[in-house]
């Protein structure tokens, strides 16, 4: 069976400790994308958890990265932080609607990430997942969900996201518990765990474990060693999968996701 495309970044693009160790000693600030993008294959857009942006920065973006890179964006924090899930509808409307099917081609999924104090409430997270849309305008819209509290470690959260054909985010995490059952039609990890005294962000000795992940995942299989909550295999289809380094060692993400690419290909 063939697989799908193996996208691997890193969140954001604008760092200062990047600028002589990632970027070009003298790169101008607004080339950052354009260097980044050329080295990565994804990048999981940040400021949009804090800030609505409008449609030409979208297109603006869109037209700065090359052909078949793509981004994940991360949803608004005004959705996601709340007590009631079941009432976020009008903020999920206006986050969808800020502009982003201007990305075209270059969007990926949204990534909804939640408080590590919020905790699994089948009937409310049932309903929030039922408010996002499958498109906008016409443009076919994918979503993940990154939960933080052990008590979404339980099959009725798996299958409510497996049936709204949501994927779970993987988060190799140090502080927080991690699911890596697989609900959607792709995949999406976090590589949290990263420290800037690696100078791969990892210890070079993991990342053998990652790019052979990484490749099961894409094939449509399960890599071993990962927390499940559920027993038994998904369907077997290719999936796109994601990887990004992140938080984590951040001054190193970028030359964790280079040695990934330069594994994988």
């Amino acid at each position: 069976m063939a697989s799908a495309p193996i996208r691997i970044g890193i969140g954001g693009w604008t760092f200062e400790p990047w600028r002589g160790t990632f970027y070009p000693q003298g790169l101008s600030q607004k080339k950052e994308l354009a260097f980044a993008s050329r080295q990565l294959s994804a990048i999981e857009i940040n400021g949009t958890y804090y800030s609505t942006f409008k449609p030409a920065t979208f297109e603006g973006w869109r037209d700065t990265v090359p052909d078949g890179f793509v981004f994940a964006v991360k949803g608004s924090r005004f959705c996601t932080n709340r007590k009631v899930l079941a009432e976020a509808g009008e903020s999920v409307a206006r986050f969808v609607g800020q502009g982003i099917v201007a990305l075209g081609d270059r969007l990926g999924p949204l990534m909804w990430q939640f408080m590590a104090t919020k905790k699994f409430d089948a009937a409310d997270f049932g309903a929030f997942l039922d408010l996002l849309p499958r498109a906008h305008e016409g443009v076919p819209l994918r979503h993940a969900v990154q939960v933080r509290h052990e008590s979404f470690a339980v099959p009725e959260f798996v299958d409510l996201c497996r049936k709204a054909g949501v994927a779970i985010v993987y988060a190799d995490s140090p502080q927080y518990p991690a699911i890596a059952d697989i609900t959607g039609d792709f995949v999406y990890a976090r590589l949290e765990a990263g420290e800037d005294e690696n100078p791969l962000c990892y210890p070079e000795a993991d990342l053998p474990r990652w790019t052979e992940a990484a490749k099961i995942w894409a094939a449509g299989g399960r890599p071993d060693g990962l927390p499940y909550v559920e027993d038994g295999d998904p369907p077997k289809q290719p999936r796109e999968t994601f990887v990004f380094f992140i938080h984590g060692g951040k001054v190193r993400a970028p030359a964790a996701a280079q040695e990934l690419i330069r594994r994988l290909g």
